[in-house]
């Protein structure tokens, strides 16, 4: 499978809430994630495969659904770059959005596979107004 290919089944992941262990699979046991600052967290943070999972699976408390659409996709060898377009509905309360509200970000990711793996990924994320 291309690493493109494992990218659109790993955004697909995402969007269906998959379990844990699912989204292990996408993985290197030693990958991390780099959040860079945004309107979420001023400070940007970093994930290590256990708290990226902890992380997806506290997505399902938050969201309804969310939907990930891939604008753009270059790919460098071992490296991607993605524009993708991130729209979540709020399952309960966040800030000053009412359960039901619609958020969208706009989405810089930069992933780096190893052994047909995402072994590392930096998140720019822009989220509109709300």
């Amino acid at each position: 499978m291309s690493s493109i290919e494992h990218l659109k089944r790993y955004l697909r992941a995402i969007e269906e809430f998959a379990p844990a262990d699912v989204m292990a699979t996408f993985f290197t046991a030693d990958a991390l994630q780099k959040e860079f600052p945004n309107r979420l967290f001023a400070g940007g943070r970093q994930h290590d495969l256990p708290a990226m999972l902890a992380a997806s699976d506290k997505g399902r408390n938050v969201l309804a659904s969310q939907r990930y659409e891939l604008h753009n996709v270059v790919e460098d060898g071992d490296k991607i770059a993605a524009e993708i377009e991130w729209t979540g509905i709020l399952r309960a309360e966040f800030g000053p959005l009412a359960a039901g509200a619609t958020m969208r970000a706009a989405l810089g990711m930069f992933f780096r596979f190893r052994d047909g793996k995402i072994a590392s990924v930096h998140n720019y994320d822009c989220y509109y107004p709300f």
